[in-house]
C-alpha cells in the first residue's frame, strides 16, 4: 500500500470531482493536503472537513490559477502551513462542450486558455521551483487531446499545452529525481460537465456502450487510483509519461 505519511500534497481544483477524489485519497494515505478552489468555497470546506473527520489533515486555500499572483500565494501559504511541498496535482480546469470551432470567439478562447493552458503551465512551473527533490508532479488532462471529438476543439486544444510541458519538465527535473506525468481521463461521472445530474444521466446512458470495462462509466476514484500509482514508490522511475484512464475504450 502507498504510504504518504509526512508528505505534503497540493491538489488544484479539489473542491469536488476528480480533484476532490485525489485529495481524499492522498489524505487517506497519510499526506497533509491543500484543498484549492477558485469560487466554490462551500464544497472546498466540505472536502477538507471530510478529510479531517477521517483522521487526515487538510488546509483550504482560495486561488484562481489563471492569476500568477494567486498561484504564488497558493504555494507560499502551503509552505507556511506545512513547511514543504512534495506532491502537486495540476487538476483545475474549465470545460466547454458542444461548441463548434467556427463558433469560438476570442473571449471564449481567452477564458479557457487562461486556466487550462496558462494556469496549468504556471502551476507546474511554480511547483517545479518549490518541490522537494524526489517529489511528484501530475497534470490532469483529457482524452480529447488524443481522440478528436466534434464540438470539443477549443477545450481539447487548451489541454494540449500542459501535456507537452509535462514532457519537457520530466527531462529538466530528472536530475532532482522528480517525476512528472500526465493522466488523461475520459468523461468521468460526477466530474466537470458530468457533475450536473441531467448531464450525468445522459452521459451514463450513452457512454456505457462504448466498450468500457464492466460496461460502466468512469468515476473520480478511477482517476485517483492512477494518481496514487504515480505518487507511489512503484512509479519512482516513470516520468514524462501519459496514462489514459478510459476503461479500455479507444475513443
Amino acid at each position: 500500500m502507498t504510504d504518504l505519511t509526512g508528505k505534503v500534497a497540493v491538489v488544484t481544483g479539489s473542491a469536488r470531482g476528480i480533484g476532490e477524489a485525489i485529495a481524499k485519497r492522498f489524505a487517506s494515505l497519510g499526506a497533509n493536503v491543500v484543498v484549492n478552489y477558485s469560487t466554490d468555497e462551500e464544497n472546498a470546506r466540505r472536502t477538507a472537513s471530510e478529510i479531517e473527520a477521517a483522521g487526515g489533515r487538510a488546509h483550504v486555500v482560495q486561488a484562481d490559477i489563471s492569476s500568477l499572483p494567486d498561484i504564488d500565494r497558493l504555494f507560499d501559504e502551503t509552505l507556511t502551513t506545512f513547511g514543504s511541498v512534495d506532491i502537486v496535482v495540476a487538476n483545475a480546469g474549465r470545460e466547454v462542450v458542444g461548441q463548434l470551432a467556427a463558433d469560438v470567439t476570442e473571449d471564449d478562447f481567452d477564458r479557457l486558455f487562461s486556466v487550462n493552458a496558462k494556469g496549468a503551465f504556471f502551476t507546474l512551473q511554480k511547483a517545479a521551483k518549490v518541490l522537494t527533490d524526489g517529489g511528484r508532479l501530475i497534470s490532469i488532462g483529457s482524452t480529447t487531446t488524443i481522440f478528436p471529438y466534434s464540438g470539443l476543439g477549443l477545450y481539447s486544444s487548451s489541454k494540449v499545452v500542459a501535456a507537452q510541458f509535462v514532457r519537457i519538465l520530466a527531462l529538466e527535473l530528472a536530475s532532482r529525481a522528480i517525476t512528472v506525468n500526465t493522466i488523461l481521463p475520459t468523461g468521468i461521472l460526477g466530474a466537470g460537465v458530468f457533475a450536473d445530474p441531467a448531464g450525468a444521466e445522459a452521459f451514463r446512458a450513452g457512454d456505457a456502450q462504448m466498450g468500457r470495462i464492466d460496461g460502466r462509466v468512469g468515476t473520480p476514484e478511477d482517476v485517483a487510483d492512477a494518481a496514487e500509482y504515480f505518487v507511489g514508490d512503484l512509479a519512482g522511475w516513470v516520468s514524462g509519461q501519459t496514462l489514459t484512464v478510459a476503461g479500455g475504450a479507444i475513443a
